[in-house]
């Protein structure tokens, strides 16, 4: 899987501030200024494959509000496809100023946990996992025909236990067996208890988080992927804190102790939504600096 001409690309897991406008245009779109600075940032930072900011709520919610079936946080009946696209009109934007945009669901099982059963369509959650795969591979469709690079499926229930992986791995293949494009699964946490199950996923990419969880590269080799490319989380998602470039250059080469250079994506290990704008936009550029350092280094 080739996404980029350069050495250890750099992307983004997805989410960043929001920064909301003011004014007319703000009163029509209140989050439109939002799409807009959280892809100026990206592109700012220097990030190769960005993302459109996922500022329209919570993985969750921005999600489910749109799938008939779903009622808040309730299952009232069978959950069907979105009316129309979810996501495609802030990933077309962020085509509209990057050349390489990818495109970002919330996975069914997530999905699923996140909301109670109300109805007797379903006798439990295992059988909503799989209706709503069938609705997101519709979403997965416009993006792709949309042009994105590849497409992320978010499953950080993965890493819990409370999921059942079986099920997970159906849903994730069912709306990654569809794709022209690459797919790639996020999982963030440990994955000590879980990476057999996740590693079994036939996606061509895998992303986890390795600053927060530097444990993680103790249950993975070059080996295990199979030939499939990693998404190496090096800057803290969760630390307010802006790490140095050093800090930054040591994370990654720890990485490249395990895996090939060639086979790695560069990015945070998680979204950077609860950080501020200057924390995470800080955070992006120290990504994109101590990247660049490494990958001079490993290029001949």
């Amino acid at each position: 899987m080739t996404l980029t001409s350069v050495l250890l690309p750099t992307t983004v897991v997805g989410s960043y501030p929001v920064v909301k406008g003011s004014g007319l245009f703000a009163r029509m779109d209140p989050l439109k200024h939002a799409v807009e600075v959280a892809v100026a940032d990206q592109i700012g930072a220097g990030i190769d494959i960005i993302s459109d900011g996922q500022v329209r709520g919570d993985m969750i919610r921005a999600f489910t509000s749109h799938l008939p079936g779903i009622r808040g946080s309730s299952v009232v009946g069978k959950v069907q496809p979105a009316a129309r696209p979810i996501t495609l009109a802030d990933t077309k934007y962020a085509l509209s100023r990057h050349p390489k945009v990818k495109g970002i669901l919330t996975g069914p099982s997530t999905l699923a946990h996140g909301l109670s059963i109300e109805t007797p369509f379903y006798r439990n959650k295992d059988e909503l996992v799989l209706d709503i795969a069938q609705a997101l591979a519709v979403e997965a469709n416009y993006l792709q025909d949309a042009g994105v690079a590849l497409i992320q499926v978010d499953e950080p229930i993965f890493s819990t236990g409370a999921a059942n992986l079986a099920v997970g791995r159906e849903a994730v293949n069912a709306i990654a067996g569809r794709l022209r494009v690459p797919a790639s699964l996020h999982v963030c946490g440990n994955l000590g208890n879980v990476i057999d199950d996740v590693l079994r996923i036939n996606v061509a990419a895998f992303d986890f988080e390795f600053a927060n969880n530097p444990g993680n590269l103790e249950v993975l080799s070059e080996k295990d992927l199979g030939g499939r490319m990693i998404g190496y989380g090096c800057v803290d998602s969760a630390d307010p804190g802006v790490e140095s470039i050093e800090t930054i250059k040591k994370r990654l080469e720890a990485g490249i102790d395990v895996f090939s250079p060639d086979t790695m994506l560069v990015d945070p290990d998680c979204g950077l939504r609860m950080q501020t704008r200057d924390a995470a936009l800080g955070k992006l550029k120290n990504m994109v600096v101590a990247t660049g350092e490494v990958r001079a280094e490993h290029t001949g």
